[in-house]
């Protein structure tokens, strides 16, 4: 056995003598813990409740249990008598699961559905054998097709569904000047605090949210609503006042010893140049909208286009968050996908509320009804609006969250690249005989946040018991023109010539969609695998299909099974699948 290593307060212990007890606490959730190298975390929060987070790097085993707080470990200073307490609680809990199961799973949603992204190969850990990078993650096998899906399902209604939407594919890196014009480098920041104590770094509205998350919900609002202005005028003493008169603590070392309130660049720097004294400073981009901006009027000119009209991206952007969490909903490396629709100065507004409306309905295509989103008008605009507001999805366990934004960018964007590039911008309107610069406005929609948004509306455990038995299954209700897979082909047995028929069907279909073959366990096994990954079609080729060619096909939602004939499967998918 290896030696364990426990991190408590940020001071790292090696100690032989916590294996016995580490040991009997996973014992506890998991029969054993042998031949592995272990590492021990103990993290205690603050809160309406003590979180235990006890990761054991063995076989993925990470277990997460949530209990009413109980103060009696803080009277224990030591290191080694928190761990016997943490067992002595964990042992408690243990009799007293049935009791706790249903609170904590419901509580927990979201981590059921991380969780469930890891076992089916839809998100893993980025580097996960070298214990991963903090906030990169990596899309598997079934992750990266319903990424796609909605990235293709996105570029098609933008570009193929508008006459006067175009697309392009700009470079990450671009001219370091083009991040002075666009304001990034002078003016995006975060405002952090550091505690003193445990040298901790947080985003103050985290901070304040958070606790904003523990008072009722009148008195929640109000907080959040005072902060957003403090914001919105910079106001970071006043901020700091706020911090302190709420007593809010540090989760770690529950001091409230702050530093002052001071501002984080948010870009990724790296040099550009074969030798590092002469090379030259070039930025990860923070967003995609600036290559956008810059090649106005290239895509103006060569496509003839007039306004209004609109330029779509979808890329890669690069942003250094100080504190990073959430899953894919907040990471340092993500993807946006953006169009910037350029109208004439005066009529913004119209155009703004079009596509408030024009975007709200593209979620719902998504699956995701009207109860689980709404918008939300920002209080501090960006230095570049005149008009903002976010679509915001109702994510498990944290509420409405931002997953996409429309602005009106006004002239901002085009005035200032003008200005630092010296060259003119404008555009000659015919109809008024007038050269202007062109308003814009901006949608930009996370894809990650979308593939997390569809992951938690579709998620669903069901009890399928009956008087005779029990039984369950977890399901992905994707809507069936985003699923990974769309449709699984069974062969009832391996032989009696059902794999040859079944590769045929497979031959007929794989070209229109993605198909998966499978002729392994019991056709129920087989079922409760693709629900899990969110088929929403299995065909089943039994010794019927050698006398009629007829086939089983089965609907992932209602579970409901018919006979259809076998050349029909493919026209009845596709129509499924249709997506305009």
């Amino acid at each position: 056995m290896r030696n364990m290593t426990m991190k408590y307060h940020n001071q790292q212990i090696d100690s032989k003598y916590y294996y016995s007890t580490a040991s009997h606490i996973a014992g506890l959730f998991y029969g054993l813990l042998s031949h592995a190298k272990t590492s021990f975390y103990l993290t205690l929060l603050n809160s309406r409740f003590l979180t235990i987070s006890i990761s054991i790097n063995y076989k993925d085993a990470i277990l997460l249990l949530v209990k009413p707080v109980f103060s009696a470990l803080n009277n224990f200073p030591s290191p080694r008598r928190q761990l016997s307490a943490v067992y002595c609680q964990l042992k408690e809990l243990s009799t007293l699961n049935r009791k706790f199961a249903p609170v904590m799973a419901k509580e927990n949603k979201l981590q059921d559905i991380i969780s469930h992204c890891k076992e089916y190969g839809f998100v893993f850990q980025s580097s996960e054998i070298y214990d991963g990078l903090q906030a990169v993650y990596d899309y598997g096998q079934y992750g990266a097709e319903l990424k796609k899906n909605i990235k293709d399902y996105w570029w098609l209604s933008m570009t193929r569904m508008h006459d006067n939407i175009v697309g392009i594919d700009a470079a990450i890196f671009m001219h370091p000047t083009t991040w002075k014009a666009s304001g990034h480098i002078d003016n995006f920041n975060d405002p952090m605090i550091d505690n003193k104590d445990s040298k901790k770094r947080y985003r103050v509205d985290h901070l304040i949210e958070n606790h904003a998350a523990t008072l009722d919900e009148a008195a929640g609002k109000e907080l959040i609503s005072k902060m957003e202005a403090l914001l919105g005028e910079d106001d970071f003493a006043a901020l700091k006042t706020l911090i302190e008169e709420l007593n809010i603590k540090c989760p770690v070392s529950e001091t409230c010893n702050w530093t002052d309130i001071r501002q984080f660049n948010l870009m990724f720097g790296t040099q550009m140049g074969s030798v590092a004294d002469d090379a030259d400073m070039v930025y990860l981009r923070p967003e995609t909208a600036q290559g956008i901006f810059v090649n106005f009027l290239n895509v103006q000119k060569t496509g003839r286009m007039k306004i209004p009209f609109g330029i779509a991206q979808v890329g890669k952007a690069f942003r250094n968050e100080i504190v990073a969490r959430g899953f894919i909903f907040r990471m340092r490396e993500f993807e946006q996908m953006e169009m910037q629709y350029f109208v004439r100065p005066g009529e913004q507004m119209k155009w703004y509320e079009y596509w408030k409306e024009a975007r709200k309905n593209w979620h719902a295509t998504l699956g995701i009804p009207d109860t689980q989103q709404n918008f939300h008008d920002h209080v501090k605009l960006a230095h570049y609006a005149d008009a903002a507001c976010d679509i915001e999805y109702n994510f498990p366990d944290w509420g409405f969250k931002e997953v996409e934004g429309i602005h009106s960018r006004t002239d901002f964007d085009l005035s200032r690249h003008q200005e630092f590039s010296k060259k003119k911008l404008t555009y000659f309107d015919t109809e008024i005989n007038q050269h202007y610069v062109p308003y814009v406005i901006e949608t930009s929609i996370g894809l990650d946040r979308t593939v997390m948004m569809v992951l938690s509306e579709a998620y669903e455990e069901e009890d399928l018991s009956t008087e005779d038995k029990k039984d369950s299954r977890v399901v992905l209700k994707f809507a069936p023109h985003i699923a990974p897979i769309k449709l699984a082909v069974f062969p009832l047995t391996k032989k009696d010539g059902l794999p040859e028929v079944a590769q045929q069907l497979m031959d007929e279909c794989r070209p229109h969609f993605k198909c998966f073959y499978e002729q392994k366990d019991a056709i129920g096994k087989r079922y409760r695998r693709q629900d899990a990954i969110g088929t929403p079609f299995c065909v089943t080729v039994d010794h019927q299909t050698l006398e009629d060619k007829t086939v089983t096909i089965r609907y992932r939602d209602s579970m409901e099974q018919e006979r259809i004939p076998m050349d029909k499967v493919k026209d009845l998918v596709l129509e499924k699948i249709k997506q305009f």
